[in-house]
């Protein structure tokens, strides 16, 4: 290989794993002020949000439930890597009080998150989330952004950018047994 393949190569390469380290910006699709909080050990913000036939979800009809709250989007690279994992997820967990919950930042809304929800299967709950929400949650600056409630409902660790499936399981087993 040519010094210049293998240099243009390895800029690919390090540009692929940046993006998916850091997560998806919000720049052109509309950037989130920081602001509200959402630190580890507090109550996590309450919400109350459509989910995609418009029917309102409120934060308090997850407690007592370990929660994956995940901010993101359809058009994120990072965030649909992400999507399958959280299936397997759910699929595992369900029946022992996970929670998981797509916080859809689509300003499109449902017209584009519900194809998406369907083409990949996806079996936990999507809501359609808006700036007010990013900010009580302290600014939503990539995506996607992942927080793990415990089933008091207080934020346990916060996730920037693509995590692994692994560590998510390591995170959550200890909180459904907690009682």
């Amino acid at each position: 290989m040519s010094t210049t393949r293998f240099s243009r190569a390895l800029v690919f390469a390090l540009a692929v794993a940046l993006s998916l380290s850091a997560g998806c910006g919000k720049g052109g699709q509309g950037g989130h002020a920081a602001g509200g909080n959402a630190a580890i050990g507090t109550e996590a913000p309450e919400f109350a949000l459509p989910d995609l036939d418009g029917k309102v979800v409120k934060s308090s009809d997850l407690k007592g439930k370990v929660v994956i709250l995940d901010f993101w989007a359809t058009w994120c690279g990072p965030c649909r890597m992400e999507v399958p994992h959280f299936v397997a997820l759910q699929s595992k967990y369900r029946d022992q009080g996970l929670a998981i919950v797509g916080l859809s930042l689509d300003k499109e809304g449902a017209s584009v998150v519900k194809p998406f929800v369907e083409e990949f299967n996806v079996n936990y709950m999507m809501l359609l989330a808006n700036d007010e929400t990013a900010r009580s949650y302290g600014g939503i600056t990539g995506i996607p952004t992942t927080f793990v409630l415990d089933k008091e409902g207080k934020v346990v660790k916060r996730f920037l950018g693509f995590t692994d499936p692994a560590v998510f399981e390591e995170t959550i087993k200890p909180l459904l047994t907690a009682s």
